[in-house]
Order: structure tokens, then C-alpha cells, then sequence
């Protein structure tokens, strides 16, 4: 692959060495150059296909990286995603290119776990609404619900799932999980049920999200799902926002059928002013943030550069999403 200090470097998480600010300057002191995202957010691919010419190796964030993007890349070896998902990385056609996409599995699953907690216990205690009333001067009593003896389902059981349940046993919580590929160990030792899905939403109180994006995943909160609910129950997505139709979630919370949601991701980002979940004061709202703290972004970060410099340097990179990339 050639002398490192000939690379070239995108890197487009804004985050990136900003817990460890010596991670920057390692990887500067790898390469020849590298090029930094200024903007302050996912980059589009029209912004992409102009300063992926050249480069050898890219570390991504939640950018947009389609076909397009890929075919004019005329000098790239790796995609080197900052995070665990790649859904909006066209694999096919990076495999077809030789490219090697890579992600950092289990790397922010702790911190999404810890935010998924943080929105559960704001939608049952009401505090956002109880905040903004006391900087008000209003003084309400507010009766929340405990989670002590609530079902809990996540719908997904992988990393930040697990993470999740293994914090929420302490609550004295019954745990529900369902997933395409169930670990039963795992389930077993912490103590959650496997059901099927169509059990999970039905008997929970809480509903939480733990799924990557699929041909079998979109939507699937949608208004037969919704409907199938326990009614007052609240529904948590820390996720991916195109698991769920939103207009959908929206009508649900409207009728009073679902008492709540809270909501760190969505179908665009960031959303449109005037997306109705926005307007609905039984929404909780954050700006995908559940991956940013310290720990998780140093740990991303130093994955995210690991495997990418590891493919340049000719040799085969830890966490590959494509391995058949090498079978070419």
C-alpha cells in the first residue's frame, strides 16, 4: 500500500479527538495529511463527492454514502465508520470498489445504554415538564410512575441492549428482549425473557429500541404495531429514527394511547421545524447525542483509527462489515 506519510485522510465526526485531543495528533503524525469536517455536521454526499478526491482513507461519521459518493472516491481504500452502524453506507457498491468498510461495534454501546436509562426515567417522573415549570416559578405536584415492577421491552438484545437490561435488573424491573439473533446466555444471566415481538409490545409498559436498520426493520413501528401496544405506554428510540413511522407514533400520542415517547434519533437529521413530534410536549427530544460522552467518543475514535490506518498499511482490519471485500 505504500510509506503512510503519502496518505491522504478524511475524517468527518466532529467529535473525533475531542476527549483525546493526542488521538488528532496521532493520527497527523501517521499520515501526510488529513482533512477535517468544519461544518459541525454529517456531511451530505454532494459535499462528499468533491472531498473524497484523493483520499485514501476516510473516517466516517453519519454521512451520506451512496453509490455516488463511493464511485468518485478514485483513491480510497477504506470507510472507517465512527460507530457501529453502517446503513448509510452503500456496502454493496464499496465491495464492488475494493473498498473496506469498518465500524467500532460495542464501542459506544455503554453510553447509549446509560442515555436510553437517562429518557426512561424523564418520560416516567415528567421531568422535563416539571423543569420548565420551576424556571418558570410555577411550583405543580407532579406524580410520576416508579419502575420498580414494570415490564420493560427491548426490541433488540445486542450490545446496547444488554447494556441496557444489566442496568435496569438493579431496578427491579421485568425485562423482555426479542431479536433475530437472541444470545440466551447472556438473557438468561441477567435474567430477561425472550418473547416474540408481537408478545414485547403488547405486555410492556416501556418499549425501547436497539435495532439497526433493515429491510425488515423500517417502519416496523408503525400504526398496526402502535396500535398493538399496552396502552399508556411509552416508547423509547435511541436507535435509528427510521425504525419508526413517525406520523404514525404521532396519531398514537395524540389519541392518548401512548402516555409518552422520547426520541435521540430520527428519520432525517436533523428534523425538518415542522415535524409534528416536535411540537407534542409528550415528546422527549435530544440531537442524536446518546454515542457522546468522554469514554465513547476516545473509544470510537481510537477503533475508527486503528482499522483504518491497519488497511493502509496493507494489513486486514479488525472490525471489517464486508470480509467478502477480500474474497474479490
Amino acid at each position: 500500500m505504500g510509506d503512510l506519510k503519502e496518505k491522504r485522510i478524511l475524517v468527518t465526526p466532529t467529535s473525533f479527538g475531542k476527549a483525546c485531543p493526542g488521538l488528532r495528533k496521532t493520527l497527523e503524525d501517521a499520515v501526510g495529511e488529513v482533512i477535517y469536517n468544519t461544518t459541525g455536521r454529517p456531511l451530505s454526499a454532494v459535499e462528499l463527492i468533491s472531498l473524497l478526491h484523493d483520499i485514501d482513507g476516510y473516517i466516517a461519521g453519519l454521512d451520506e454514502i451512496n453509490g455516488s459518493v463511493i464511485k468518485a472516491a478514485n483513491r480510497l481504500k477504506v470507510i472507517s465508520r465512527y460507530g457501529t452502524g453502517v446503513d448509510r453506507v452503500d456496502l454493496t457498491e464499496a465491495t464492488r470498489r475494493g473498498i473496506v468498510v469498518t465500524n467500532t461495534p460495542g464501542a459506544n454501546a455503554v453510553a447509549v445504554a446509560e442515555l436510553t436509562i437517562c429518557l426512561m426515567l424523564a418520560l416516567a417522573r415528567n421531568l422535563c415538564e416539571a423543569n420548565q415549570a420551576t424556571h418558570q416559578g410555577r411550583w405543580p405536584r407532579y406524580t410520576g410512575i416508579g419502575l420498580r415492577g414494570k415490564t420493560i421491552g427491548l426490541v433488540g438484545f445486542g450490545s446496547i441492549g444488554k447494556e441496557v437490561a444489566l442496568r435496569l435488573k438493579h431496578f427491579g424491573c421485568l425485562l423482555l428482549a426479542t431479536d433475530p439473533a437472541i444470545d440466551f446466555n447472556t438473557a438468561q444471566k441477567i435474567g430477561v425473557g425472550i418473547v416474540s415481538f408481537k408478545h414485547l409490545i403488547s405486555r410492556s409498559d416501556m418499549v425501547s429500541l436497539h435495532l439497526p436498520v433493515t429491510a425488515s426493520t423500517v417502519k416496523m413501528i408503525n400504526h398496526e404495531t402502535l396500535q398493538q401496544m399496552k396502552p399508556g405506554a411509552f416508547l423509547i428510540n435511541t436507535a435509528r429514527g427510521e425504525l419508526v413511522d413517525e406520523k404514525a407514533l404521532f396519531e398514537a400520542l395524540e389519541s392518548n394511547h401512548l402516555a409518552g415517547a422520547a426520541f435521540d434519533v430520527f428519520s432525517q437529521e436533523p428534523p425538518d421545524k415542522n415535524n409534528l413530534l416536535l411540537k407534542n410536549p409528550k415528546v422527549i427530544c435530544t440531537p442524536h447525542m446518546g454515542a457522546r460522552t468522554d469514554d465513547a467518543m476516545n473509544q470510537m475514535g481510537t477503533i475508527a483509527m486503528q482499522d483504518c490506518l491497519a488497511v493502509l498499511r496493507g494489513e486486514r482490519a479488525l472490525n471489517v462489515v464486508n470480509p467478502e471485500v477480500y474474497s474479490r
